[in-house]
C-alpha cells in the first residue's frame, strides 16, 4: 500500500470543513422549518386580527358552537445573570376556542442602565402549539428600557377550534435575556 499523497488528504480535509460550515450555516433555517410544521419547541403561529376575524378564517376558525373552555396557564422566567424581573399579570384564564383574548406580562430593568431584552415563547403540551396563535407579542421584537424602567407588554391570541379536545389546558411561558444585541 501507499502512502496517500498530501493533496488528496488536503482535499477531503478542505470539503469535510466546508460541508461542516454549510451545515452550521443552515441548522437555523432548517430548524425554524421543522419547528413551524410539528410545533417543536412550542413555537406558535402568528396571525393579524384581521385574518382571525377574516370570512376564511371565520368559516374555520369559529368560535365552538358548543362552547368549549380551556385553561391557559401563563409563565414567565428570567435568563440566568440576566438584571431584570418579569412576570405574568394574570396566571391563568379561561378560554374559549376562537375567540381572541389578551394578557400582559410585566417585565422592568432592574440595571442602572439602558437595557434591550428579548423574550422567546414556548407552548405545552406539544400537541397544542401549532392551534396557539399571537395577533400581537411583545415577543415579535427586541424592547428597550430605560434604566430601572418597567411596563406591561401585551400579547394577544386566539387558540384555534381545532385543538384537540384532549388538550384542556395549556402552557405560554415567556424566558425574557438580555439582547445578545444591546444597539437600540
Amino acid at each position: 500500500m501507499s502512502a496517500p499523497s498530501h493533496r488528496g488528504i488536503v482535499a477531503r480535509t478542505l470539503l469535510v470543513t466546508v460541508a461542516m460550515f454549510g451545515f452550521g450555516y443552515a441548522m437555523v433555517p432548517l430548524y425554524n422549518i421543522i419547528c413551524d410544521i410539528t410545533g417543536l419547541n412550542g413555537k406558535t403561529g402568528r396571525v393579524t386580527v384581521a385574518e382571525v376575524g377574516s370570512p376564511a378564517v371565520a368559516a374555520t376558525d369559529a368560535v365552538d358552537a358548543a362552547p368549549r373552555e380551556v385553561i391557559v396557564e401563563f409563565v414567565a422566567s428570567v435568563n440566568n445573570g440576566a438584571g431584570w424581573k418579569f412576570e405574568p399579570t394574570e396566571s391563568r384564564m379561561t378560554v374559549t376556542p376562537g375567540e381572541l383574548y389578551q394578557t400582559s406580562y410585566r417585565a422592568e430593568n432592574l440595571s442602572n442602565a439602558t437595557a434591550v431584552g428579548q423574550a422567546t415563547p414556548s407552548v405545552s403540551p406539544f400537541a397544542a402549539a401549532r392551534y396557539f396563535n399571537k395577533t400581537e407579542c411583545f415577543c415579535f421584537t427586541r424592547q428597550v428600557f430605560e434604566p430601572r424602567g418597567a411596563r406591561d407588554m401585551p400579547v394577544v391570541f386566539v387558540i384555534d377550534k381545532d385543538l384537540p379536545i384532549n388538550v384542556d389546558r395549556v402552557t405560554l411561558s415567556y424566558t425574557f435575556f438580555n439582547s445578545p444585541d444591546q444597539q437600540t
